[in-house]
Protein backbone atom coordinates (compact mmCIF):
# COMPACT_ATOMS: atom_id res chain seq x y z
CA UNK A 1 0.00 0.00 0.00
CA UNK A 2 1.27 3.51 -0.95
CA UNK A 3 2.48 6.16 1.77
CA UNK A 4 0.00 8.67 1.76
CA UNK A 5 0.21 12.67 2.36
CA UNK A 6 -1.49 11.91 5.81
CA UNK A 7 0.79 8.83 6.15
CA UNK A 8 3.77 11.42 6.30
CA UNK A 9 2.16 13.76 8.64
CA UNK A 10 1.40 10.88 11.43
CA UNK A 11 5.44 9.36 10.84
CA UNK A 12 5.83 13.21 11.86
CA UNK A 13 4.43 13.28 14.71
CA UNK A 14 5.63 9.68 15.80
CA UNK A 15 9.25 11.16 15.22
CA UNK A 16 8.60 14.73 16.93
CA UNK A 17 6.85 13.09 19.56
CA UNK A 18 9.61 10.77 20.84
CA UNK A 19 12.21 11.97 23.13
CA UNK A 20 15.58 12.23 21.66
CA UNK A 21 13.47 14.45 19.23
CA UNK A 22 14.33 18.01 18.78
CA UNK A 23 13.46 20.88 16.85
CA UNK A 24 16.28 22.64 15.18
CA UNK A 25 16.76 26.22 14.79
CA UNK A 26 17.82 25.51 11.82
CA UNK A 27 19.06 22.96 9.23
CA UNK A 28 19.78 22.16 5.48
CA UNK A 29 22.02 20.03 3.53
CA UNK A 30 25.17 21.16 1.75
CA UNK A 31 27.38 20.72 -0.85
CA UNK A 32 31.04 21.15 0.86
CA UNK A 33 34.32 21.84 -1.12
CA UNK A 34 36.75 20.55 0.18
CA UNK A 35 40.68 20.83 0.41
CA UNK A 36 42.69 20.22 -2.67
CA UNK A 37 45.56 18.69 -0.57
CA UNK A 38 44.07 18.06 2.82
CA UNK A 39 40.45 16.69 2.36
CA UNK A 40 39.64 17.17 5.84
CA UNK A 41 39.48 21.25 5.16
CA UNK A 42 36.17 22.43 4.41
CA UNK A 43 36.70 25.55 2.24
CA UNK A 44 33.06 26.50 1.56
CA UNK A 45 29.79 25.31 1.86
CA UNK A 46 26.87 25.96 -0.31
CA UNK A 47 23.45 25.30 0.78
CA UNK A 48 20.77 25.01 -2.15
CA UNK A 49 17.88 25.46 0.51
CA UNK A 50 18.74 26.77 3.75
CA UNK A 51 15.76 26.31 6.55
CA UNK A 52 15.49 28.83 9.50
CA UNK A 53 12.74 27.90 12.07
CA UNK A 54 10.26 26.64 9.47
CA UNK A 55 9.64 23.45 7.77
CA UNK A 56 10.35 21.08 10.82
CA UNK A 57 8.50 18.43 9.13
CA UNK A 58 11.41 18.47 7.12
CA UNK A 59 13.81 18.71 10.07
CA UNK A 60 12.12 15.43 11.47
CA UNK A 61 12.42 13.58 8.16
CA UNK A 62 15.79 14.35 7.77
CA UNK A 63 17.08 13.62 11.93
CA UNK A 64 14.96 10.55 11.38
CA UNK A 65 16.59 8.91 8.11
CA UNK A 66 19.95 9.99 9.94
CA UNK A 67 18.92 7.73 12.94
CA UNK A 68 18.46 4.88 10.66
CA UNK A 69 21.24 5.23 8.26
CA UNK A 70 23.61 3.96 12.13
CA UNK A 71 24.24 8.16 12.79
CA UNK A 72 24.39 9.15 16.72
CA UNK A 73 22.28 11.72 16.61
CA UNK A 74 22.43 13.65 19.75
CA UNK A 75 20.01 16.62 20.20
CA UNK A 76 21.31 17.90 23.37
CA UNK A 77 24.17 19.38 21.57
CA UNK A 78 24.22 22.60 19.99
CA UNK A 79 24.68 21.44 16.43
CA UNK A 80 25.14 18.19 14.08
CA UNK A 81 27.13 17.64 11.24
CA UNK A 82 26.65 13.86 8.98
CA UNK A 83 27.47 12.74 5.96
CA UNK A 84 24.53 12.18 3.44
CA UNK A 85 24.58 8.57 2.80
CA UNK A 86 22.43 5.76 0.65
CA UNK A 87 20.24 4.89 3.07
CA UNK A 88 19.83 7.93 4.10
CA UNK A 89 18.24 9.25 1.04
CA UNK A 90 16.59 5.99 0.31
CA UNK A 91 14.89 6.55 3.90
CA UNK A 92 14.04 10.32 3.39
CA UNK A 93 12.47 9.11 -0.29
CA UNK A 94 10.34 7.01 1.04
CA UNK A 95 8.87 9.44 3.60
CA UNK A 96 8.57 11.95 1.06
CA UNK A 97 7.19 10.12 -1.96
CA UNK A 98 3.78 11.74 -2.01
CA UNK A 99 5.55 14.99 -2.19
CA UNK A 100 8.01 14.52 -5.16
CA UNK A 101 5.67 14.58 -7.82
CA UNK A 102 4.32 18.44 -6.94
CA UNK A 103 8.17 19.52 -5.62
CA UNK A 104 8.97 21.90 -8.32
CA UNK A 105 9.65 25.48 -8.20
CA UNK A 106 8.61 27.20 -5.02
CA UNK A 107 7.24 24.14 -3.56
CA UNK A 108 8.55 21.13 -1.14
CA UNK A 109 12.17 22.54 -1.99
CA UNK A 110 13.58 20.18 0.71
CA UNK A 111 11.82 17.40 -1.40
CA UNK A 112 13.61 18.61 -4.37
CA UNK A 113 16.97 18.28 -3.15
CA UNK A 114 16.58 15.39 -1.83
CA UNK A 115 15.14 13.67 -4.63
CA UNK A 116 18.32 15.76 -7.18
CA UNK A 117 20.68 14.05 -4.60
CA UNK A 118 19.15 10.87 -5.28
CA UNK A 119 19.39 10.82 -9.20
CA UNK A 120 23.12 12.06 -9.34
CA UNK A 121 24.92 10.22 -12.06
CA UNK A 122 27.34 7.92 -10.63
CA UNK A 123 29.55 9.73 -12.72
CA UNK A 124 28.79 12.82 -11.29
CA UNK A 125 32.62 13.19 -9.74
CA UNK A 126 30.88 13.90 -6.28
CA UNK A 127 31.27 11.35 -3.13
CA UNK A 128 29.31 11.36 -0.11
CA UNK A 129 31.68 12.83 1.54
CA UNK A 130 30.91 16.07 -0.71
CA UNK A 131 27.46 16.65 0.89
CA UNK A 132 26.63 17.17 4.28
CA UNK A 133 22.95 17.84 6.49
CA UNK A 134 23.56 20.28 9.31
CA UNK A 135 22.20 20.88 11.57
CA UNK A 136 21.60 24.29 14.70
CA UNK A 137 20.00 23.01 17.78
CA UNK A 138 21.11 25.85 19.74
CA UNK A 139 22.17 29.70 19.07
CA UNK A 140 26.07 28.90 20.52
CA UNK A 141 29.11 29.54 19.05
CA UNK A 142 30.00 27.52 16.11
CA UNK A 143 32.18 24.63 16.03
CA UNK A 144 32.28 23.15 12.39
CA UNK A 145 32.52 25.37 9.34
CA UNK A 146 29.42 24.16 8.02
CA UNK A 147 27.26 25.92 11.02
CA UNK A 148 29.13 28.58 10.20
CA UNK A 149 27.92 28.77 6.67
CA UNK A 150 24.42 28.38 7.94
CA UNK A 151 24.12 30.90 10.45
CA UNK A 152 25.93 33.28 7.03
CA UNK A 153 22.91 32.05 4.64
CA UNK A 154 20.41 33.17 7.53
CA UNK A 155 21.83 36.52 7.52
CA UNK A 156 22.69 36.96 3.96
CA UNK A 157 18.65 35.50 3.76
CA UNK A 158 17.40 37.74 5.83
CA UNK A 159 15.70 34.61 7.58
CA UNK A 160 17.34 35.77 11.20
CA UNK A 161 18.20 39.47 12.18
CA UNK A 162 21.27 41.08 12.09
CA UNK A 163 23.68 41.18 14.95
CA UNK A 164 20.77 38.49 16.26
CA UNK A 165 23.41 35.20 16.21
CA UNK A 166 26.32 33.95 17.96
CA UNK A 167 29.06 33.92 15.86
CA UNK A 168 31.81 34.32 18.03
CA UNK A 169 35.15 32.00 16.56
CA UNK A 170 33.68 31.75 13.21
CA UNK A 171 36.61 33.28 12.02
CA UNK A 172 38.88 30.27 13.11
CA UNK A 173 36.80 28.08 11.65
CA UNK A 174 37.04 29.49 8.26
CA UNK A 175 39.88 28.35 5.91
CA UNK A 176 41.65 30.99 4.46
CA UNK A 177 41.46 30.12 0.75
CA UNK A 178 42.34 31.76 -3.13
CA UNK A 179 39.17 32.22 -4.87
CA UNK A 180 38.77 32.07 -8.22
CA UNK A 181 34.96 33.13 -8.41
CA UNK A 182 32.52 31.08 -6.37
CA UNK A 183 35.64 27.94 -6.55
CA UNK A 184 38.33 28.11 -3.23
CA UNK A 185 41.30 26.56 -3.58
CA UNK A 186 43.37 25.72 -0.37
CA UNK A 187 46.72 27.76 -0.20
CA UNK A 188 48.99 25.07 0.38
CA UNK A 189 48.07 23.02 -2.66
CA UNK A 190 48.82 26.06 -4.70
CA UNK A 191 52.10 26.14 -3.23
CA UNK A 192 53.07 22.63 -3.82
CA UNK A 193 51.55 22.75 -7.47
CA UNK A 194 52.62 26.19 -8.11
CA UNK A 195 56.23 25.12 -10.72
CA UNK A 196 53.88 22.76 -12.51
CA UNK A 197 50.77 25.21 -12.70
CA UNK A 198 52.84 28.42 -14.08
CA UNK A 199 54.96 26.22 -16.78
CA UNK A 200 52.25 24.52 -18.10
CA UNK A 201 49.83 27.75 -18.31
CA UNK A 202 47.29 26.51 -15.85
CA UNK A 203 47.71 28.88 -12.97
CA UNK A 204 44.80 30.11 -11.84
CA UNK A 205 43.54 33.83 -12.33
CA UNK A 206 43.04 34.66 -8.28
CA UNK A 207 40.29 36.87 -7.26
CA UNK A 208 41.17 37.14 -4.06
CA UNK A 209 42.29 35.60 -1.29
CA UNK A 210 39.66 35.36 2.45
CA UNK A 211 38.25 33.22 4.55
CA UNK A 212 34.99 34.21 2.93
CA UNK A 213 33.23 33.91 -0.50
CA UNK A 214 30.92 36.84 -1.84
CA UNK A 215 27.65 37.48 -0.90
CA UNK A 216 26.34 36.99 -4.44
CA UNK A 217 28.02 33.59 -5.34
CA UNK A 218 25.43 32.07 -2.46
CA UNK A 219 22.41 34.28 -2.54
CA UNK A 220 19.69 35.92 -5.57
CA UNK A 221 18.90 39.30 -4.01
CA UNK A 222 15.37 41.07 -4.67
CA UNK A 223 14.61 42.20 -7.79
CA UNK A 224 15.07 45.90 -7.17
CA UNK A 225 18.77 45.56 -5.21
CA UNK A 226 21.57 46.49 -7.40
CA UNK A 227 24.93 45.39 -6.34
CA UNK A 228 27.80 46.75 -8.78
CA UNK A 229 30.58 45.29 -8.38
CA UNK A 230 30.52 41.52 -6.72
CA UNK A 231 32.92 41.87 -4.47
CA UNK A 232 31.87 44.74 -2.66
CA UNK A 233 29.45 42.49 -0.36
CA UNK A 234 30.74 39.75 1.96
CA UNK A 235 28.62 36.42 2.56
CA UNK A 236 27.09 36.78 5.95
CA UNK A 237 26.06 40.56 5.00
CA UNK A 238 22.34 41.45 5.28
CA UNK A 239 20.52 43.71 1.73
CA UNK A 240 17.32 44.87 2.38
CA UNK A 241 15.38 44.97 -0.77
CA UNK A 242 15.91 48.23 -2.88
CA UNK A 243 19.39 48.36 -1.88
CA UNK A 244 21.96 49.56 -4.44
CA UNK A 245 25.68 49.60 -3.42
CA UNK A 246 27.97 51.23 -5.76
CA UNK A 247 31.49 50.35 -7.24
CA UNK A 248 34.53 52.11 -5.56
CA UNK A 249 34.72 52.94 -1.92
CA UNK A 250 31.66 50.84 -1.33
CA UNK A 251 31.93 47.69 1.23
CA UNK A 252 29.65 45.74 3.75
CA UNK A 253 30.98 43.35 5.45
CA UNK A 254 29.21 40.05 7.06
CA UNK A 255 27.09 40.70 10.32
CA UNK A 256 26.34 43.89 8.81
CA UNK A 257 24.15 45.63 6.46
CA UNK A 258 20.97 47.30 5.44
CA UNK A 259 17.14 47.54 6.99
CA UNK A 260 15.53 48.87 3.99
CA UNK A 261 16.20 50.65 0.76
CA UNK A 262 19.87 52.11 1.03
CA UNK A 263 22.27 53.86 -0.76
CA UNK A 264 25.77 52.94 -0.69
CA UNK A 265 28.33 54.40 -1.93
CA UNK A 266 30.71 54.26 1.47
CA UNK A 267 31.76 51.53 3.83
CA UNK A 268 29.40 49.37 5.87
CA UNK A 269 31.72 47.52 8.51
CA UNK A 270 31.08 44.73 10.89
CA UNK A 271 27.71 44.81 13.08
CA UNK A 272 26.93 48.17 11.80
CA UNK A 273 23.33 48.33 9.79
CA UNK A 274 21.84 51.41 8.01
CA UNK A 275 17.79 52.07 8.25
CA UNK A 276 15.35 52.82 5.58
CA UNK A 277 16.03 55.41 3.26
CA UNK A 278 19.85 56.50 4.01
CA UNK A 279 22.30 57.05 2.00
CA UNK A 280 26.27 56.26 2.73
CA UNK A 281 28.02 58.93 0.82
CA UNK A 282 31.38 58.24 -1.16
CA UNK A 283 33.95 57.00 0.94
CA UNK A 284 31.97 57.68 4.29
CA UNK A 285 32.86 54.71 7.14
CA UNK A 286 30.52 53.04 9.41
CA UNK A 287 33.76 52.25 11.93
CA UNK A 288 33.12 48.38 12.73
CA UNK A 289 33.18 46.68 17.03
CA UNK A 290 36.94 46.52 16.99
CA UNK A 291 37.78 50.27 14.70
CA UNK A 292 36.89 52.77 17.00
CA UNK A 293 33.18 51.93 18.24
CA UNK A 294 34.31 51.08 22.09
CA UNK A 295 33.22 47.51 20.93
CA UNK A 296 29.46 49.05 20.45
CA UNK A 297 27.87 47.86 17.14
CA UNK A 298 26.76 51.41 15.12
CA UNK A 299 23.61 51.52 13.76
CA UNK A 300 22.23 54.66 11.51
CA UNK A 301 18.88 55.51 11.38
CA UNK A 302 16.42 55.75 9.49
CA UNK A 303 16.49 58.96 6.31
CA UNK A 304 19.91 59.63 6.90
CA UNK A 305 22.96 61.13 5.31
CA UNK A 306 26.32 60.10 5.79
CA UNK A 307 28.06 62.76 3.51
CA UNK A 308 30.98 61.74 1.36
CA UNK A 309 34.36 60.94 3.05
CA UNK A 310 32.61 61.46 6.55
CA UNK A 311 33.24 58.89 9.47
CA UNK A 312 31.08 57.76 12.56
CA UNK A 313 31.57 55.43 15.14
CA UNK A 314 28.90 55.90 17.17
CA UNK A 315 25.27 55.23 16.46
CA UNK A 316 23.04 57.89 14.20
CA UNK A 317 19.65 58.65 14.73
CA UNK A 318 16.92 59.38 12.46
CA UNK A 319 16.62 62.09 9.77
CA UNK A 320 20.40 63.54 10.51
CA UNK A 321 23.19 64.88 8.44
CA UNK A 322 26.69 64.20 8.70
CA UNK A 323 28.63 67.00 6.82
CA UNK A 324 31.41 65.48 4.30
CA UNK A 325 34.58 64.75 5.96
CA UNK A 326 33.28 65.05 9.73
CA UNK A 327 34.14 62.56 12.16
CA UNK A 328 31.76 61.65 15.24
CA UNK A 329 33.28 58.91 17.63
CA UNK A 330 31.98 58.32 20.67
CA UNK A 331 34.39 60.53 23.21
CA UNK A 332 33.98 63.95 20.36
CA UNK A 333 33.09 66.41 21.75
CA UNK A 334 30.28 68.32 19.86
CA UNK A 335 29.15 72.39 20.41
CA UNK A 336 25.73 73.30 20.38
CA UNK A 337 24.62 77.24 20.20
CA UNK A 338 21.44 77.62 23.09
CA UNK A 339 18.98 77.96 19.59
CA UNK A 340 20.05 74.62 18.73
CA UNK A 341 19.49 73.10 21.93
CA UNK A 342 16.19 74.40 21.82
CA UNK A 343 15.22 73.03 18.31
CA UNK A 344 16.26 69.84 19.27
CA UNK A 345 14.62 70.09 22.48
CA UNK A 346 11.43 70.46 20.52
CA UNK A 347 11.60 67.39 18.57
CA UNK A 348 13.62 64.85 21.09
CA UNK A 349 11.30 65.89 24.38
CA UNK A 350 12.78 62.88 26.18
CA UNK A 351 16.41 63.11 25.48
CA UNK A 352 18.73 65.38 27.52
CA UNK A 353 20.45 68.09 25.00
CA UNK A 354 23.21 70.31 26.03
CA UNK A 355 25.51 73.34 24.70
CA UNK A 356 28.51 70.87 24.78
CA UNK A 357 28.04 66.72 24.22
CA UNK A 358 30.02 63.91 23.24
CA UNK A 359 29.27 61.92 20.22
CA UNK A 360 27.97 58.29 22.13
CA UNK A 361 25.75 61.28 24.01
CA UNK A 362 23.57 61.71 20.60
CA UNK A 363 22.16 58.36 20.34
CA UNK A 364 18.40 58.09 20.18
CA UNK A 365 18.55 62.12 19.13
CA UNK A 366 16.78 62.53 16.02
CA UNK A 367 17.01 65.22 13.81
CA UNK A 368 20.51 66.53 14.20
CA UNK A 369 22.92 68.33 11.47
CA UNK A 370 26.86 67.53 12.26
CA UNK A 371 29.21 70.32 10.46
CA UNK A 372 32.50 71.01 11.34
CA UNK A 373 33.64 75.16 11.89
CA UNK A 374 35.73 76.14 9.38
CA UNK A 375 37.80 78.74 11.00
CA UNK A 376 38.12 76.83 14.49
CA UNK A 377 37.74 72.93 13.45
CA UNK A 378 35.43 72.58 16.22
CA UNK A 379 32.46 70.08 15.46
CA UNK A 380 28.79 71.54 15.79
CA UNK A 381 25.41 70.27 16.10
CA UNK A 382 22.20 71.98 14.97
CA UNK A 383 18.84 71.14 14.10
CA UNK A 384 18.64 69.46 10.65
CA UNK A 385 16.30 71.40 7.94
CA UNK A 386 17.14 69.30 5.17
CA UNK A 387 14.97 66.03 4.43
CA UNK A 388 17.02 63.19 2.94
CA UNK A 389 15.00 61.51 0.18
CA UNK A 390 16.48 58.86 -1.81
CA UNK A 391 15.51 58.96 -5.90
CA UNK A 392 12.70 55.83 -5.75
CA UNK A 393 13.63 55.68 -9.77
CA UNK A 394 16.56 54.00 -8.19
CA UNK A 395 15.26 52.20 -5.10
Amino acid sequence: MAFTKDDFKSKIEEIQSQSWYKNPIGFGIARVDRGQLNPEKVLQATYPVMNWEENYGSAAVFLNALKEAGVEVDTSKSELVATVSDVFLTSCIEVFRPYIPEAKGAEHKNVQVISQLASLPIDSGFTAEDYKVVFIFEDEAPQSAETVYLKLYALSTGKAKLRGLNLNGAFGQLENCAWVGNQPIELDWLRENEIALKLSGKYPSITKVDKFPQFLDHVIPADNTRILDTNKVRMGAQLAAGTTVMPGAAYINFNAGTEGAVMVEGRISSSAKVGKGSDVGGGASILGVLSGTDGVPVTIGDNTLLGANSCTGTSIADGCILDAGVTILPGTKITLSEKAVAALKEINPDKEIKELMRGMDFQGVNGVHFRQNSVTGQIIAMRSTREVKLNEDLH
